[in-house]
Parts: C-alpha cells; sequence; structure tokens
C-alpha cells in the first residue's frame, strides 16, 4: 500500500492502534448522522470495517486510507477509494469518501486529504474517473466535493433507506493536481 503526505496529513495503511481513536469516531453520533442509517459503530463493528478496508487494498489496488496529522501523530478518520456495489446504478465505478472526527471539521482536513486521494487516483492507479456518492442535505460533504471540482451528475435514492443521494463526478484527466 502506497503512503500519501500532505502538508498536514499522512494518509496510510491502517494499524492495530487505529482501532479504538477509529471506534471512537464511528461511535459519535454527528460523525455517523449521514452515513447509512445514522446509527454508530461499536469497537466490534470497526475492527470488521478496517479489516473489510485492508481487503479492499488487496483485491482492488485502492481502498481507504487511516488519516493521521503529521504535527501530532493523531488519527482523524479516513479517505480514499471504493467500489460504490451498494449501488449497482452507477457501476462500474470508484468512488471517494472521507470520514473525520468531528474535534477535527472545520479545519480543511477533508478536502487536503480528498484532494491527494484524486491525486493518488490518477497518478498512481491511472484511474480517469472518480465520483463521490452523498446523502443530499450534506452541505459539509457538498462543500468538500465542489471544491475536488466534481460536477452533479445524478439524483437517486439509496437501495436500503430510500434517502435521497446525490452522485458527483470528475474527469480526471481535467482535475488539477
Amino acid at each position: 500500500m502506497t503512503e500519501t503526505r500532505t502538508p498536514r496529513l499522512l494518509l496510510r495503511s491502517w494499524r492495530d492502534d487505529d482501532l479504538v481513536p477509529m471506534a471512537d469516531i464511528n461511535a459519535d453520533p454527528r460523525v455517523m448522522h449521514w452515513i447509512g442509517d445514522g446509527s454508530v459503530r461499536d469497537l466490534d463493528h470497526t475492527a470488521e470495517d478496517i479489516e473489510r478496508w485492508e481487503e479492499e487494498w488487496d483485491e482492488e489496488g485502492f481502498g481507504l486510507f487511516a488519516v493521521e496529522l503529521l504535527a501530532s501523530g493523531e488519527l482523524i478518520g479516513f479517505t480514499g477509494l471504493s467500489v460504490p456495489e451498494f449501488l449497482p446504478e452507477v457501476m462500474p465505478a470508484v468512488a471517494i469518501s472521507w470520514r473525520i472526527g468531528s474535534q477535527f471539521w472545520g479545519q480543511g482536513y477533508a478536502s487536503e486529504a480528498a484532494h491527494a486521494t484524486l491525486e493518488f487516483a490518477l497518478q498512481d492507479r491511472g484511474l480517469d474517473r472518480v465520483i463521490s456518492i452523498n446523502r443530499v442535505g450534506d452541505n459539509a460533504s457538498e462543500n468538500v466535493i465542489r471544491k475536488l471540482g466534481m460536477v452533479p451528475e445524478r439524483e437517486t435514492a439509496h437501495p436500503a433507506h430510500g434517502y435521497p443521494l446525490r452522485v458527483h463526478a470528475i474527469d480526471l484527466t481535467e482535475f488539477q493536481a
């Protein structure tokens, strides 16, 4: 797996000591409000998530990076690429996503990490297109998506939960790295 540095962040592989801080992030109702059915996740579910994310690296050659603050070494969440199999109508596709602990919101970390992830998608993995899927009303994610230069492509509904989703896309041949 590749590591990527930004001025303030290290995007890296998952380590055993990431489980508890990631579980803390997943246990925060503010963080999880826009994700899935909005339920928080416990330590066991987080361990299963991390295991699945690591398997995706092996299977796809990309996945979700652990995001660490360079200044402190603290895990602040994740960003990365995945195959959005839950939404068959957009397939084949690769989607970018992120989840940052609420104490780190409003500091530009999600945008910084996501921008580095798009560079990774284009330069290291040779992808020509990436999408982002967000729940309509999640304005913070919409702001990050706009900063990445992604444009709305379609609206649909989550197949399991029924709420409205917005799909954005970017042609990475036009991405400004």
